[in-house]
């Protein structure tokens, strides 16, 4: 199976462009948030949206950032914001401290994941990027975000997804329908020494997590659900000092992880394949009228065993994220979908699942659509969720939407932030 025909298209993100760098300067706020906005409304304009995280109110300004400005990344030290533009392939950099536009690099093509490093280079993976020398199409493409423009075009047919060690000495790259993962190293980009290297013996590796020291990378093995003929997925550990494949264990789905000290949260829906015709994903015990029903898996990385394992929403499993007091937000795309948000008669159904790390138990939110977008807080019980174009404000210590804060009226009783467009990602770009 291609994971790029499943990915949706709103989030499918450069010569350098210099723009003034007006809008907002250095705002007082400790808590902006950014939400990624197209617009199709002829009374407001796609851009990204400037939320105060305290109170969920609206902020004036914002940043211009193209004209479909979705998947949004951020460096690890908070001063650079990057905003694919999927009408142009732009990449947009934002200056984060100023909430202002530094300019855009323009890609060979789409991309869905990118990072941007504390060094002034951002890695964008591109599957269609062309290629003369390479064996096929697909690249991870290097981005000066100082000076701008494209500075490498490194060949990694069909690249899919990039993902960096918590130190940006190494990133891991995940491609469509290939068993083995590429490892970037951006120190040796430009000098002259090879900078990638390829290890196999994986098994449709789709996203890797690495533990806190970077030392070992926990490949998840996607196997049936993104198309091979294997009994299950699985977690494979990845020895990043000597590139090493080591201990693996078999899980239900594996295509998005959260770790957690110790515990490593696996998430995916379980796939019926040539090695396991009856896969677990029965949604037997559950209230719902879907038929299948995706896993997470609970995983003690360091005995490599399933501890424990939970029902939650189907679909493809892509974004994931944890509470300041332990609520796993789990979005997926493409799951199904019942009832209707605006018509709650019976049951209402989407792409979220909540899993309580304390106690195990599971909330599925009555909202519709996928969820494109996470962000928690560490100075409130709240997250921020963009599921079905609209951005959610979530109550962490009941899992539900929150009321009405202070009268605020952009927050509704829904729950809602409300903001003219189709809101497609959110991050908090301030320390705190």
């Amino acid at each position: 199976m291609n994971r790029a025909a499943l990915l949706p298209a709103l989030l499918v993100v450069a010569s350098f462009s210099l723009v003034s760098c007006g809008g907002a300067s250095a705002h007082p706020l400790t808590t902006r948030v950014l939400a990624s906005q197209s617009v199709s409304s002829p009374t407001a304009s796609p851009g990204l949206v400037l939320i105060n995280g305290e109170d969920d109110t609206l902020v004036r300004g914002g940043v211009s950032a193209g004209n479909s400005p979705g998947l949004m990344t951020l460096s690890p030290d908070r001063t650079i914001v990057l905003a694919f533009d999927s009408s142009t392939n732009n990449v947009e950099v934002v200056n984060a401290q100023r909430a202002s536009l530094s300019g855009n690099i323009q890609l060979s093509g789409p991309t869905t994941s990118m990072v941007a490093l504390t060094t002034g280079s951002g890695y964008a993976a591109v599957p269609t990027a062309p290629m003369n020398s390479g064996p096929a199409p697909g690249a991870v493409e290097v981005m000066n975000l100082t000076a701008g423009g494209i500075t490498a075009t490194l060949s990694v047919p069909g690249a899919q997804t990039v993902v960096s060690s918590p130190d940006g000495t190494h990133l891991l790259v995940f491609s469509n329908d290939s068993d083995v993962v590429t490892i970037v190293y951006p120190l040796l980009v430009n000098t002259g020494n090879p900078a990638t290297a390829t290890v196999p013996g994986f098994d449709r590796p789709t996203y890797g997590v690495f533990s806190a020291d970077g030392s070992t990378a926990y490949i998840l093995n996607c196997g049936p659900e993104c198309g091979s003929g294997t009994a299950s997925a699985s977690v494979q550990t990845l020895d990043m000092t000597t590139l090493t494949v080591g201990a693996s264990v078999a899980v239900d789905g594996a295509t998005i992880g959260w770790l957690s000290g110790s515990t490593l949260y696996v998430a995916g829906t379980p796939t019926a394949s040539v090695g396991n015709p009856a896969p677990n994903n029965s949604c037997a015990g559950q209230a719902t009228a879907a038929a299948i029903c995706g896993r997470l898996d609970v995983v003690d990385v360091g005995s490599m065993t399933v501890t424990s394992s939970a029902i939650i929403t189907n679909g493809y499993h892509w974004r994931i994220d944890m509470s300041i007091n332990g609520q796993l937000f789990i979005g997926s795309y493409t799951c199904t979908n019942i009832g209707n948000v605006n018509d709650p008669q019976g049951e209402v159904r989407g792409c979220l699942s909540i899993y309580n790390t304390t106690n195990a138990a599971v909330v599925i939110p009555p909202d519709n659509g996928d969820v494109t977008g996470l962000q928690s807080f560490t100075s409130r019980d709240v997250e921020y969720v963009a599921e079905g174009g609209n951005l959610r404000v979530y109550d962490t210590l009941i899992d539900s939407l929150l009321l009405d804060n202070n009268n605020n009226q952009n927050l509704p009783e829904t729950g809602t932030i409300v903001i003219t467009g189709y809101i497609l990602d959110v991050k908090a770009i301030d320390f705190f």
